[in-house]
């Protein structure tokens, strides 16, 4: 071992360090830190569940061992009679860790439907304020291997194309910030382990066992493959090929937006040729919405059935004038105009 190493170890406050010497959770360590592989500071995302929990611990140590700044936030919803409390207690518990965290609640009148998806968008907007805030680009997120099949059969029963079926990924970047997701490879056992030896704590989200959330009936479903022969890894394994192939597009992606676009920083202009459209569809589609979300300034891509309408009238060689996400978007002779909305 390195000097630098050592030192970097000597500095983490005993307490941590006992609990590194468990051979299962030195292992984990070992694959978070590699699959992390920042020098930059971050914040993290705690919920108070058992993923989360192991991201805290894992999060805090790497921080010290790479001397970098690091925050954590509780997310209080309000959606449950005793949110508040619990985000105390989850507040407690981390301190008496020498975690020290902050709750962020949401305010305001709370959804009758869709509630969970509207919660994780709030959760992501009070997140990416702090963000601003302290001028921190990374957060933290404690999905894990589990969550990366879940997310694979929800996208499915939407409909998704490729890149929206293994769009949970270690690394997304959205409104220049970067969601890091550096327990994807992880089973959540080993992450309960984790969060029971060393805060020997964790909540119980009753969500969980709530078959009313689309998440929960999938979660079942996925349970009951394993009796066809269909287990998690098998799963894993076949989303991993899938992640290839998606960067293989995405590769193609980045080469027609860097060879087929203009960008006037000035006017907040964006053109697109001829050839930009001539492109196999799906890297047209998807360099299309990047365009649109650049230049709308959004954190999230547009409508898929607008947008096709859009390519289409392009392909038959139709003039337009439209607005989509945020922007105006204008065929003029061979080229496309995108400008920002005021």
């Amino acid at each position: 071992m390195s000097l630098k190493n050592l030192s970097a170890i000597n500095k983490i406050p005993k307490l941590f360090k006992n609990k590194l010497k468990n051979k299962r959770i030195n292992k984990i360590y070992k694959s978070f830190e590699k699959s992390l592989n920042i020098n930059e500071s971050f914040i993290v995302a705690v919920s108070g569940g058992p993923d989360s929990l192991a991201l805290a611990y894992l999060a805090k140590i790497y921080s010290i061992k790479k001397k970098v700044r690091s925050k954590f936030f509780i997310v209080d919803h309000k959606l449950r009679p005793n949110s508040t409390l619990e985000a105390k207690t989850v507040k407690k518990v981390l301190s008496k860790n020498l975690i020290k965290a902050e709750i962020l609640t949401w305010g305001g009148k709370k959804p009758e439907k869709n509630i969970q998806s509207l919660a994780r968008k709030k959760r992501f907007e009070l997140l990416l304020n702090q963000c601003d805030k302290l001028k921190i680009n990374n957060i933290l997120f404690g999905h894990h291997q589990d969550d990366l099949i879940e997310n694979f059969f929800i996208r499915m029963l939407r409909g998704s194309g490729l890149k929206g079926l293994v769009s949970l990924d270690k690394k997304n970047k959205t409104d220049d910030k970067n969601l890091l997701r550096p327990l994807l490879d992880q089973k959540k056992e080993d992450l309960i382990f984790i969060s029971k030896h060393v805060f020997n704590f964790y909540v119980q989200d009753p969500s969980n066992d709530n078959d009313q959330f689309q998440r929960i009936k999938i979660r079942k479903l996925i349970d009951k493959f394993k009796g066809y022969g269909l287990d998690k890894m098998k799963l894993f394994k076949t989303i991993k090929n899938l992640q290839h192939s998606n960067s293989v597009v995405s590769y193609y992606v980045i080469k027609n937006l860097k060879e087929n676009t203009f960008l006037s920083k000035k006017k907040d202009k964006l053109f697109l040729n001829k050839q930009f459209f001539q492109q196999p569809y799906e890297v047209v589609f998807r360099a299309f919405a990047e365009s649109i979300k650049l230049i709308g300034k959004k954190y999230y891509l547009s409508r898929g059935k607008k947008l096709d309408k859009i390519i289409s009238d392009i392909h038959y060689n139709r003039l337009f004038r439209v607005t989509l996400g945020g922007c105006i978007i204008e065929k003029v002779s061979q080229s496309v105009i995108i400008v920002r909305e005021h």
